[in-house]
Protein backbone atom coordinates (compact mmCIF):
# COMPACT_ATOMS: atom_id res chain seq x y z
CA UNK A 1 0.00 0.00 0.00
CA UNK A 2 1.23 3.49 -0.73
CA UNK A 3 -0.32 6.92 -0.32
CA UNK A 4 1.70 9.94 -1.40
CA UNK A 5 0.50 13.51 -0.96
CA UNK A 6 2.23 16.61 -2.28
CA UNK A 7 1.46 20.31 -1.76
CA UNK A 8 0.17 19.65 1.75
CA UNK A 9 0.28 22.49 4.29
CA UNK A 10 0.99 20.94 7.71
CA UNK A 11 2.18 23.60 10.17
CA UNK A 12 3.39 23.55 13.80
CA UNK A 13 0.52 22.49 16.05
CA UNK A 14 -1.24 20.56 13.27
CA UNK A 15 -1.78 16.83 13.72
CA UNK A 16 -1.95 13.95 11.30
CA UNK A 17 -4.05 10.96 12.37
CA UNK A 18 -3.43 7.69 10.51
CA UNK A 19 -5.64 4.65 11.13
CA UNK A 20 -5.27 1.25 9.60
CA UNK A 21 -4.40 -2.39 9.94
CA UNK A 22 -0.86 -3.72 10.19
CA UNK A 23 -0.75 -6.72 7.87
CA UNK A 24 -0.45 -10.19 9.45
CA UNK A 25 2.86 -10.84 7.71
CA UNK A 26 4.19 -7.28 8.00
CA UNK A 27 7.92 -6.70 7.83
CA UNK A 28 7.70 -2.88 8.07
CA UNK A 29 5.76 0.22 7.12
CA UNK A 30 6.54 3.93 7.15
CA UNK A 31 5.00 7.34 7.58
CA UNK A 32 7.10 10.13 6.07
CA UNK A 33 6.70 13.87 6.63
CA UNK A 34 8.82 16.49 4.89
CA UNK A 35 9.29 18.52 1.73
CA UNK A 36 9.84 15.66 -0.76
CA UNK A 37 10.88 12.02 -0.89
CA UNK A 38 14.53 13.20 -0.70
CA UNK A 39 13.94 15.70 2.13
CA UNK A 40 12.15 14.06 5.05
CA UNK A 41 11.90 15.79 8.39
CA UNK A 42 10.45 12.62 9.93
CA UNK A 43 10.68 9.03 8.69
CA UNK A 44 8.65 6.91 11.14
CA UNK A 45 9.38 3.25 10.40
CA UNK A 46 8.04 0.42 12.60
CA UNK A 47 9.92 -2.79 11.81
CA UNK A 48 8.75 -6.25 12.81
CA UNK A 49 11.80 -8.25 11.74
CA UNK A 50 14.87 -6.02 11.98
CA UNK A 51 18.23 -7.79 11.61
CA UNK A 52 19.72 -6.02 14.63
CA UNK A 53 16.84 -5.50 17.06
CA UNK A 54 13.90 -7.68 15.95
CA UNK A 55 10.75 -5.64 16.62
CA UNK A 56 11.74 -1.96 16.75
CA UNK A 57 10.52 1.56 15.99
CA UNK A 58 12.95 3.55 13.88
CA UNK A 59 12.85 7.32 13.33
CA UNK A 60 15.16 9.20 11.02
CA UNK A 61 15.45 12.21 8.72
CA UNK A 62 16.74 12.56 5.17
CA UNK A 63 18.37 15.69 3.69
CA UNK A 64 19.13 15.95 -0.03
CA UNK A 65 18.78 12.18 -0.31
CA UNK A 66 21.16 11.40 2.59
CA UNK A 67 19.89 9.66 5.72
CA UNK A 68 20.74 10.98 9.18
CA UNK A 69 21.44 8.91 12.30
CA UNK A 70 18.63 6.54 13.22
CA UNK A 71 16.84 6.82 16.53
CA UNK A 72 15.80 3.30 17.55
CA UNK A 73 13.09 2.62 20.15
CA UNK A 74 13.15 -1.00 21.32
CA UNK A 75 9.71 -0.76 22.99
CA UNK A 76 7.37 -1.25 20.03
CA UNK A 77 3.74 -1.70 21.11
CA UNK A 78 2.58 -2.18 17.49
CA UNK A 79 1.67 -5.74 16.56
CA UNK A 80 1.17 -7.55 13.27
CA UNK A 81 -2.49 -8.06 12.40
CA UNK A 82 -3.74 -5.26 14.68
CA UNK A 83 -5.82 -2.18 14.00
CA UNK A 84 -3.96 0.95 15.05
CA UNK A 85 -4.28 4.71 15.32
CA UNK A 86 -1.08 6.76 15.13
CA UNK A 87 -1.08 10.53 15.65
CA UNK A 88 1.86 12.61 14.42
CA UNK A 89 2.34 16.24 15.42
CA UNK A 90 4.84 18.89 14.40
CA UNK A 91 5.59 20.88 17.55
CA UNK A 92 8.20 23.33 16.30
CA UNK A 93 11.58 21.86 17.19
CA UNK A 94 10.28 18.30 17.69
CA UNK A 95 7.92 15.77 16.13
CA UNK A 96 5.65 13.87 18.49
CA UNK A 97 4.33 10.43 17.56
CA UNK A 98 1.52 9.09 19.74
CA UNK A 99 1.12 5.32 19.63
CA UNK A 100 -2.00 3.25 20.42
CA UNK A 101 -0.85 2.32 23.94
CA UNK A 102 -0.40 5.99 24.87
CA UNK A 103 3.38 5.85 24.42
CA UNK A 104 4.78 9.00 22.82
CA UNK A 105 7.99 9.12 20.84
CA UNK A 106 9.73 12.42 20.22
CA UNK A 107 12.09 13.02 17.33
CA UNK A 108 14.00 16.27 16.78
CA UNK A 109 13.07 18.50 13.85
CA UNK A 110 16.66 18.38 12.58
CA UNK A 111 16.01 20.50 9.48
CA UNK A 112 13.90 23.11 11.34
CA UNK A 113 11.03 22.33 8.96
CA UNK A 114 8.22 24.80 9.65
CA UNK A 115 5.81 23.56 6.97
CA UNK A 116 5.38 19.94 5.90
CA UNK A 117 4.38 19.78 2.23
CA UNK A 118 4.95 16.06 1.58
CA UNK A 119 3.32 13.06 3.29
CA UNK A 120 3.78 9.40 2.41
CA UNK A 121 2.35 6.27 4.02
CA UNK A 122 3.77 3.03 2.58
CA UNK A 123 4.56 -0.57 3.34
CA UNK A 124 2.79 -3.47 5.01
CA UNK A 125 -0.15 -1.40 6.22
CA UNK A 126 -3.78 -1.19 5.09
CA UNK A 127 -4.81 2.46 5.47
CA UNK A 128 -8.43 2.98 6.53
CA UNK A 129 -8.46 6.63 7.64
CA UNK A 130 -6.27 9.68 7.18
CA UNK A 131 -7.00 13.06 8.76
CA UNK A 132 -5.18 16.35 9.20
CA UNK A 133 -6.51 18.51 12.01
Amino acid sequence: MELELKNVNLRPGDKLKVKGEILHDAERFQIDLGLSSDDLALHFNPRFHDDADGVVLVCNSKTAGCWGDEKREIHNPLQRGSDVKIVLKLSGDVFEVELPDGQEIQFPNRADTDVVTYIRVAGDFKLTSFKIF
